[in-house]
């Protein structure tokens, strides 16, 4: 099986919309990590949920989890707020790795080293096989998808 074969449509975002925004896309999809485009749909990122988390969480208490006891359900509530006036840029800041782009007629074998090497939750396809980090997003396969694909089904071990 094929990239392409294995490819989903996947909601983006661009660099310029609001994390708010983003984050509620996340939220309101149960995605894994958001995808980044440019103005020619070429992936350029990706922001896993954990690293979204990140950016709500107050950096004292990332540093003193202890201190996540303090913050009753009212003020945890009020974290969100904390990306109201940011966009998807200001997510990136902190750490820019680049993102996993596969062409169309890689491998699951491809795929599957790609993704844990570069810890992502998706890997993007590309519709350009020479220069996939170059091409237009094609999809998106997820690691919940691929997983779903290597597994062998219950009772075919």
């Amino acid at each position: 099986m094929r990239a392409r074969e294995l490819a989903v449509e996947y909601p983006t975002v661009t660099p310029a919309d609001s994390a708010l925004d983003a984050a509620r896309l996340l939220a309101g999809q149960g995605l894994p990590g958001l995808v980044v485009v440019d103005a020619r749909r070429r992936a350029v990122a990706v922001i896993p949920a954990s690293r979204l988390l990140g950016r709500i969480v107050p950096p004292h208490v990332r540093d003193d989890p202890t201190l996540a006891r303090v913050y009753d359900e009212r003020h945890a509530d009020l974290l969100c707020a904390r990306l109201a006036d940011r966009t998807v840029t200001d997510l990136l800041e902190d750490e820019r790795t680049p993102f996993p782009v596969v062409g169309p007629d890689a491998t699951v074998m491809e795929i599957a080293s790609l993704m844990a090497d570069a810890r992502s939750p998706v890997v993007a396809v590309s519709d350009d096989e020479h220069r996939p980090e170059k091409g237009a997003l094609i999809g998106v396969i997820t690691t919940v998808h691929l997983l779903t694909r290597l597994l062998p089904a219950s009772g075919d071990a």
